[in-house]
């Protein structure tokens, strides 16, 4: 394998979010008829179900005097009413009801977004209703295929959601932050290739005839009881513009031809990974760890769920302190080594789609 080598200048710390884009809003069963706020790139939105169960994303903030419509009640088949003085919304975002009066104020409107809910989200777009294409949701379809079983959480991540994409773009972190689980020397020692394409970032690793580490040591075991010996494990990691990473990983008894395409031998699973901004220094992180093997087991299911959890935790520790430091030294710009090369490409994207956009000036 060879080695993408990345830039040697400095680059900016972070740049903005996109909002022609979908975000994952919630989990789908986060929303119900009772209206719930999440703030999405600064904005906060109302989400609620209709009567007859379609999902509803309104700013959440009357027409009026501004005030919440998330502390409001559903009202009607698909309305939300205002908990100040209980001007009533469709699902459009009209208003179909004042309170004291017959005439309604033709401007009386809050916007409305496009929704999609698959993979187990509700996904948003923010940006230009016309450009909502659903097929632009990137794919995470492991959530939902007959062919894989797994859970996740969430995580409010105290930190800008481009330092979250560095995070997973890169994993030779896990040899030092995670050096109880899935780290392991052979993670910085091992060769890596970049390749990129359309809206879309592929850094491929492979290590192999190397000890597995604990947490694949584990499930290795849990598929084949009494395994010792040697592995080959892969990381594929796959950036999907502008904040989805979908992490092929997993390991196979060394020499069984994994490499080739043969995983028979071995333990496969896939890290989801959605991230949505919420602010410039904050961000919702939804993932999942989903794997096909032993799929009749919930226990497997929620052992992994909770090993993952603990392995995030270590992330979100690790991203908070680094939020912090980039706080307290705004005139400092990031160093880019070999390791960066993939998130390198996910901030040109990004920084593509804020220039299309007409967010972000290009440089001379």
């Amino acid at each position: 394998m060879t080695v993408v080598q990345s830039q040697s200048s400095t680059t900016n710390k972070v740049l903005g979010h996109p909002l022609n884009a979908w975000y994952v809003a919630a989990w789908d069963h986060e929303v119900t008829r009772k209206p719930m706020s999440r703030r999405i790139a600064n904005r906060p939105v109302a989400l609620y179900r209709t009567e007859d169960g379609k999902a509803v994303a309104l700013a959440d903030a009357c027409w009026h005097r501004l005030a919440p419509l998330s502390m409001g009640k559903t009202i009607g088949k698909d309305g939300i009413q205002c908990p100040y003085h209980g001007i009533v919304y469709n699902s459009a975002g009209r208003c179909v009801s004042m309170p004291a009066q017959e005439t309604i104020n033709p401007s009386a409107t809050v916007p409305s977004f496009p929704v999609v809910e698959r993979y187990r989200y509700v996904w948003v777009w923010l940006g230009d209703p016309t450009m909502a294409d659903p097929d632009l949701v990137p794919d995470m379809h492991q959530m939902t295929s007959p062919e894989w079983a797994g859970d996740g959480e969430t995580i409010h991540a105290d930190c800008n959601y481009q330092l979250v994409l560095d995070n997973l773009m890169d994993l030779t972190h896990e040899e030092f932050v995670h050096s109880s689980s899935i780290g392991q020397e052979e993670l910085s020692e091992s060769d890596f290739v970049v390749s990129h394409d359309g809206n879309t970032v592929t850094v491929t690793r492979w290590m192999l005839n190397i000890d597995a580490p604990p947490f694949w040591l584990k499930n290795m075991r849990d598929k084949f009881p009494g395994f010792e010996g040697k592995v080959d494990r892969w990381q594929i990691i796959r950036f999907e513009a502008p904040s989805t990473i979908r992490i092929d990983v997993g390991v196979a008894k060394a020499g069984t031809g994994a490499p080739e395409g043969d995983r028979s031998q071995g333990v496969n699973g896939y890290v989801m990974n959605t991230i949505t901004p919420e602010t410039d220094r904050s961000c919702h992180y939804f993932w999942a760890f989903m794997r096909n093997y032993r799929l009749e087991s919930q226990l497997i299911t929620t052992q992994l769920r909770n090993g993952v959890h603990g392995v995030f935790g270590e992330d979100e520790a690790m991203l908070k302190a680094q939020q912090e430091a980039i706080d307290a030294n705004p005139d400092y710009e990031f160093y880019n080594l070999n390791i960066d090369g993939g998130g390198m490409w996910v901030r040109r994207l990004i920084e593509r789609m804020l220039v299309a956009e007409g967010r972000l000036a290009t440089s001379a």
